[in-house]
């Protein structure tokens, strides 16, 4: 795992006041300047535990793969900003950054592109799992439980050394994880499976077994391709959010990495997490619908006495911009441009866009598009309908996922993880017969 700088004691104490009792506690300072306080010790030393209601404030773990400042707008995988990244890089390359801590030799590279080569098909006893599902079924309740099902698959999995074949259940994940929502998506569609093609590289792969038909390949456009790709790597990774956090807990339960990949698929599907791309399409259907272009929305949305709410634009962690976004408009602009649409959703999104960007109403409140906004019209432009928007975001997110994973794995802590509570319900009671209720 790269990345050897690690958090250190600033050789200064907080002190916490308990009533009449005071506690000195470490301060840790990271490599990037953030400061925590080390409370390991003080439920024990004093019986008290913090309270912080969704983790706002809490530091869960020590971590050297992604590092956000949300306030200056910084995105670094393993120090790298995302800029240069996306600039001079590719998914499959940044992937192999996260989960192994360094960018590849020639040789490294070859063999991870090697390695994701031969594990991209599925065993074929795995259709039948795709059998059994409806074909209404939603494609992310399709990705996680077959992702969790193929652990079945690899008994190697269940062994108590787990780096013995890390590389390998790492690549296969990454690689069979666009088989399995290729196939979710031709099963919604009641087409036949598209088998992966060799020759081609990761996203042009993933595109090809959606949208290819057994008389007639897709056709595979350059910027469609660059489009994809960026996507997924804008997504790999974005720290302690809940899905990463999710295969955190599970992993320091000793789960196998499958497992703990299934949970954060269950974790990104909420709304809340993983829907933000399909709530912007959702709401420029509902404009679309109403008849408006974008221009009485957005009145809409400056009315305090309205509660309508703009989606893709300003984000929880990023106070200021999303340097994603920057990165992203950019290729939007050239996917639309290449592809000629015309779409009146999109019509309705570049107005919107247009207006939050130099509307003194959003602009003071820094309410400008994020990474969600773009990366959902990039793939309606791109022919990915709604439903399977959040299987994206996985695909993308896999690679952070799996360097989460190995982090845990690697590390020497073995306690699972914990969390306390405040008890608030009733105090003690008895039982009291039925006949007497």
């Amino acid at each position: 795992m790269g990345g050897s700088n690690r958090p250190e004691s600033a050789g200064k104490m907080a002190k916490a006041v308990l009533g009449e009792e005071s506690i000195e506690l470490p301060i840790v300072v990271g490599t990037e300047g953030e400061r925590a306080i080390d409370i390991g010790q003080l439920r024990n030393r004093t019986g008290y535990i913090t309270l912080d209601d969704g983790y706002a404030n809490t530091g869960s773990c020590k971590s050297a793969i992604t590092f956000i400042d949300g306030e200056r707008g910084i995105l670094r995988y393993r120090g790298y900003p995302i800029e240069e990244l996306a600039e001079r890089s590719r998914f499959t390359e940044v992937a192999y950054l996260l989960i192994e801590g360094h960018l590849p030799t020639h040789e490294e590279e070859a063999r991870f592109s090697r390695l994701l080569t031969e594990n991209e098909l599925l065993h074929e006893d795995m259709r039948f799992h795709f059998e059994g599902f409806p074909s209404t079924g939603h494609p992310m309740a399709i990705l996680s439980s077959i992702i969790n099902a193929q652990s079945c698959f690899y008994p190697e999995l269940l062994l108590p050394d787990k780096q013995e074949n890390f590389e390998i259940m790492a690549a296969r994940l990454m690689s069979q994880v666009r088989t399995v929502a290729a196939y979710a998506y031709r099963k919604s569609r009641g087409l036949p499976f598209i088998y992966p093609n060799p020759d081609f590289k990761y996203s042009e792969n993933l595109l090809h077994m959606m949208f290819s038909l057994p008389y007639k390949p897709y056709d595979l456009k350059e910027e469609v391709i660059k489009a994809l790709d960026l996507i997924f790597l804008l997504h790999a990774d974005h720290e302690q959010n809940c899905s990463t956090s999710t295969v955190r807990m599970v992993a320091s339960s000793g789960a196998n990495l499958f497992a703990c990949v299934a949970a954060g698929v269950c974790a990104l599907w909420g709304p809340l997490h993983g829907g933000a791309n399909q709530a912007v399409l959702e709401m420029l259907n509902e404009i679309h619908r109403s008849g408006d272009d974008g221009s009485n929305f957005i009145e809409m949305v400056k009315d305090p006495a309205n509660k309508q709410r703009l989606m893709g634009f300003g984000h929880r962690v990023y106070k200021n911009f999303d340097p994603r976004a920057k990165i992203i408009k950019a290729q939007s602009d050239r996917l639309l441009a290449a592809l000629n649409l015309s779409d009146p959703l999109l019509d309705v999104a570049q107005r919107l866009e247009e207006k939050a960007l130099s509307d003194p109403y959003f602009v003071d409140r820094k309410l400008y598009p994020n990474v969600d906004f773009y990366s959902g019209i990039m793939m309606r432009a791109i022919g990915i309908p709604v439903a399977m928007f959040t299987v994206m975001f996985a695909i993308g997110r896999m690679p952070g996922w799996i360097a989460h994973y190995k982090e845990i794995l690697d590390s020497s802590k073995s306690r699972i993880d914990r969390p306390r509570q405040i008890y608030v319900g009733e105090r003690e009671r008895h039982y009291v017969p039925r006949d007497q209720r």
